[in-house]
C-alpha cells in the first residue's frame, strides 16, 4: 500500500468516525452535554498524555504550555471545548440535522475567515459558492421562523479554532494534548460539582452520571477514544495526502451526519430544507471545482 492509499484510508475511518458520533452522543443523551465535555476533555487528556508519553514528547508539550504560543492555545481550547458542547447539545435536542447543516457551511465560513483575517482572496466559482450558502442561511431563516444560530455557531466557532490553529506552531496531537490540559482542571471541577451539587442537571438528566450506571460510566470513559482514535487518523492523512482531499473530506463526515438525522433519528425534514440543502450541496460542488482548479494551477505553474 502506497503512502497515498494509507493517507486516504486514514481520511476515511477519521471522516467516518466523525461522522457516525452523534450515534455516541444519543447513547449518552441521558448525561448533561456539559457534563459529557468535561468527560470526553478528562479521558481526551488519559488517551493522547500516555500516546505522548509513548512517543517520548513530553518535553514538547511542556514547552508548548510554558512558551509563548500558549497566548494561542487557550483561546483554541475554549473555542473548541464550547464548540463541542453546543454540538452534544444538538445532537441530545434533537437537532442533528442543524448541526450537520453547520459543518456543510463550515469550509465556506472558514474561506471567509480567510478573507477578513488572512488576506486571502476569492476565486472563480467560490463568489457563487459564498452567495448560494448566504440564500440558503437566508431560506432556512425565512422558512424556519428563525436564523439556524446553531449551525451558524457551530461553523463560526470551529473556523475560528482552526484559524487560530493555522497559525500555532504545534502539530495536531500535541496541540490537542495542550487544549486538554489547560481544560482539565475546569472539567474537572464541574464534574465535582455535577456529582457534590448537581451542576447542570435536570430532572430529564439528572446530573453526576459516572459511577451510577454502568452503562454511562463505560460510554463516558469511550469518550476519550471517541475524540482522540478520529484525530490520530486525521493527523495521520493529512501528512500523507494534500491539504485540498482533506479538506474535502469533511463533506462526507457531514453527509454522514445529515444521513443520521433524517434516516435514523428521524428529524423533521421540511419543505425549507429541502430547499436549502441543494443549495448548500450545488455551493460546495462549485467550492470543490474552484479548488480542485486552483490545485491543478499551481501544480502547472511548480512543473514550469
Amino acid at each position: 500500500m502506497t503512502e497515498t492509499q494509507k493517507g486516504l484510508v486514514a481520511l476515511f475511518i477519521a471522516q467516518t468516525s466523525w461522522g457516525l458520533s452523534p450515534l455516541y452522543y444519543k447513547a449518552v443523551g441521558a448525561v448533561p452535554a456539559f457534563e459529557v465535555v468535561a468527560h470526553r476533555t478528562l479521558w481526551t487528556l488519559v488517551l493522547f498524555g500516555l500516546w505522548i508519553a509513548f512517543q517520548g514528547r513530553l518535553g514538547e508539550l511542556r514547552a508548548l504550555l510554558t512558551d509563548r504560543r500558549l497566548k494561542k492555545l487557550i483561546p483554541a481550547a475554549l473555542l473548541v471545548s464550547g464548540n463541542w458542547a453546543l454540538f452534544i447539545y444538538a445532537i441530545q435536542s434533537g437537532q442533528a440535522l442543524e448541526a450537520s447543516f453547520g459543518y456543510y457551511i463550515f469550509p465556506l465560513v472558514a474561506t471567509l475567515i480567510g478573507m477578513v483575517f488572512f488576506g486571502e482572496r476569492l476565486r472563480g466559482l467560490q463568489f457563487a459558492a459564498l452567495a448560494l450558502a448566504a440564500v440558503a442561511v437566508v431560506v432556512l431563516g425565512v422558512g424556519l421562523g428563525r436564523l439556524p444560530w446553531m449551525a451558524l455557531v457551530l461553523a463560526l466557532s470551529f473556523s475560528a479554532y482552526g484559524a487560530i490553529k493555522k497559525t500555532l506552531d504545534a502539530g495536531p496531537v500535541l496541540s490537542v494534548t495542550g487544549e486538554v490540559v489547560f481544560l482539565a482542571p475546569i472539567a474537572l471541577i464541574w464534574l465535582i460539582g455535577a456529582e457534590a451539587w448537581g451542576w447542570g442537571g435536570t430532572e430529564a438528566q439528572p446530573a453526576g452520571a459516572f459511577g451510577h450506571s454502568v452503562k454511562d460510566s463505560v460510554l463516558l470513559i469511550f469518550a476519550g477514544i471517541v475524540t482522540g482514535a478520529p484525530l490520530i487518523f486525521f493527523a495521520a492523512a493529512a501528512r500523507r495526502l494534500p491539504l485540498t482531499v482533506v479538506g474535502m473530506g469533511q463533506y462526507w463526515n457531514s453527509t454522514i451526519q445529515f444521513g443520521l438525522a433524517v434516516l435514523v433519528f428521524a428529524e423533521p425534514f421540511t419543505h425549507w430544507h429541502a430547499i436549502a440543502m441543494p443549495l448548500i450541496w450545488l455551493a460546495l460542488a462549485l467550492y470543490s471545482a474552484q479548488v480542485l482548479r486552483s490545485e491543478a494551477q499551481a501544480r502547472r505553474l511548480r512543473r514550469v
